[in-house]
């Protein structure tokens, strides 16, 4: 018996210098984060076995991280000094975010449409991730403002199960963003924990409303969080459409008597994890106004992304304006938009059928650096 009590604190005793020597490199973390992320994204477009086992490391770490902290509470409560040092613990945790944060951050920057909310987003994670490599923020907020530091901690969670579940399960978006909204509202109970401390029944109630407002606030706010593995890597409008080879074909002015003529395809390539199946629309708006929804299922796997089309042909009344087809998840998340123009005279747009890569940097584009378009059916 008495050597099982000794093996834990031994443990941490060649665990401390290990992590004290580690602290001189911390510097080399965050890039090295941020490469395993991109090594990750790219991995899940080429070899997706690959990028999932990445994934699979992360959440691991996670655990490792929630289960040496649960030990050392239960260990220091049964008399036995199990647990780490204050600034040793701290790192190991600062580790993790960082390697959270970069390694999910390129899957936000290439699905992030930027001239939308999902830039705020995009842009927290950019903030948060300068506060985890800036060591006197990082340990100041740790140390003064724990309520926040775990907020951090549970945004970190919200975005690694955004991104590894549709990987590693095949999950949808929506499923994803429902067990990531649960998965946070229970690790920001520490945070409300202290900034409640609840002692009565009426604090209890306050702690449990401050957690559900916090979970309606992400499900409300899910438009402006971008899907981190869909996205919109090619575009065309045509008015006509070769479903055996699945390609646009044809060009026209987008006048009203042609669209009232002959209609209009809209066609998008969508790229989303092998193994996935998602229901996504086609939400076709007027000069701001939704005229059309019209829902596709896409399966994942596709290089150059699942190949997906909707045929308008009525377009009755003045359709004279700013058309956008929006491609949207169940839950509202938007992948891309395909934007035209509808007008009498030259301002209308052409639809020729040229397939068009969105703006930015969907996808990161690496598939064009490489030198790599090769073709697989869907």
């Amino acid at each position: 018996m008495a050597v099982k009590e000794t093996v834990t604190p031994s443990i941490l005793a060649r665990l401390e210098p290990l992590v004290t020597r580690l602290r001189r490199y911390h510097w080399a973390w965050p890039p090295i984060a941020f490469v395993l992320g991109l090594l990750g994204f790219f991995l899940v477009n080429r070899q997706q076995w690959l990028g999932g086992l990445l994934a699979l490391g992360l959440v691991l770490t996670w655990a490792l991280l929630i289960i040496e902290s649960i030990a050392s509470k239960w260990l220091s409560r049964r008399g036995r000094n199990a647990a780490l040092p204050r600034a040793a613990a701290t790192f190991i945790a600062q580790m993790v975010h960082q390697e959270t944060l970069f390694f999910c951050l390129p899957f936000f920057l290439a699905t992030t449409i930027w001239t939308s909310g999902q830039a705020v987003f995009t842009g927290l994670l950019i903030v948060c991730s300068i506060l985890a490599i800036l060591d006197p923020l990082y340990f100041g907020l740790s140390n003064r403002h724990r309520w926040l530091y775990f907020l951090l901690h549970s945004l970190c969670v919200f975005v690694v199960m955004l991104v590894t579940l549709p990987i590693m399960l095949s999950l949808t978006t929506g499923e994803s963003l429902i067990l990531a909204i649960l998965a946070m509202m229970f690790f920001s109970l520490p945070s409300v924990l202290g900034l409640i401390r609840p002692g009565g029944i009426t604090r209890w109630l306050a702690m449990a409303g401050l957690l559900i407002i916090l979970g309606g606030i992400a499900w409300t706010g899910r438009t402006w969080i971008p899907p981190a593995t869909l996205w919109l890597s090619g575009s065309a409008l045509s008015p006509g459409f070769d479903t055996a080879a699945r390609t646009p074909t044809g060009s026209m002015t987008l006048t009203p008597q042609a669209l009232r003529s002959r209609g209009l395809y809209v066609y998008t390539a969508i790229r989303a994890p092998r193994g996935l199946r998602e229901k996504i629309y086609h939400v076709w708006r007027h000069d701001g106004q939704v005229v059309e929804r019209i829902a596709l299922v896409i399966h994942g796997g596709r290089d150059q992304g699942y190949r997906a089309w909707t045929h308008k042909q009525n377009f009755s009344g003045e359709p004279e304006g700013r058309w956008q087809v929006d491609v949207i998840t169940q839950t509202g998340q938007r992948i891309g938009s395909v934007r035209f123009t509808v007008a009498a005279n030259d301002g209308a747009t052409i639809a020729d059928g040229r397939i068009q890569r969105p703006p930015g940097i969907p996808g990161w584009n690496i598939r064009h650096v490489l030198g790599n378009d090769g073709k697989q059916d869907d």
